[in-house]
């Protein structure tokens, strides 16, 4: 399964974007704000740096539950989906929703409980997950 986030709304506060699951729309984004390229990833301020990453599912110690993590961000651990409304609940992670605003999200448990659903279940099937975070492009909708 290959999940893409296209970051479409950048601002020095937060970052707005869409997530796909294998080409297919799957809900919206909130994480920090999108540090310069090159800079290193700022825990709780920042969000993950533009490329491709293993998505896996552990047991998270902060929420006591099966949730999914994202491997190999370059100098961060224990990046995962999560619900949460604004910049404020992510501490670095990216958030989940179903309704989009001009600065938070909403809707986000159902929101996770689908993304976690259909990821879960390729998991038990023995797929890979992949994570491809995309450089916006010219003609992107960003504020």
């Amino acid at each position: 399964m290959k999940l893409v986030l296209e970051r479409l709304q950048l601002s020095p506060a937060f970052t707005i974007g869409q997530l796909t699951a294998d080409g297919v729309w799957e809900c919206w984004t909130l994480e920090d704000q999108v540090r310069p390229e090159g800079e290193t990833k700022v825990p709780g301020k920042t969000a993950i740096p533009y490329g491709a990453y293993k998505v896996v599912r552990n047991l998270s110690r902060r929420f006591k539950r099966l949730m999914l993590q994202i491997l190999d961000v370059p100098n961060f651990e224990g990046i995962r989906f999560h619900g949460g409304n604004t910049a404020a609940d992510t501490k670095g992670c990216i958030l989940v929703g179903l309704n989009r605003y001009s600065d938070h999200i909403s809707r986000c448990a159902p929101a996770l409980a689908a993304l976690e659903g259909k990821v879960f279940k390729a998991l038990d099937a023995g797929e890979d997950v992949t994570l491809e975070v995309t450089v916006p492009q010219p003609g992107d909708v960003l504020a």
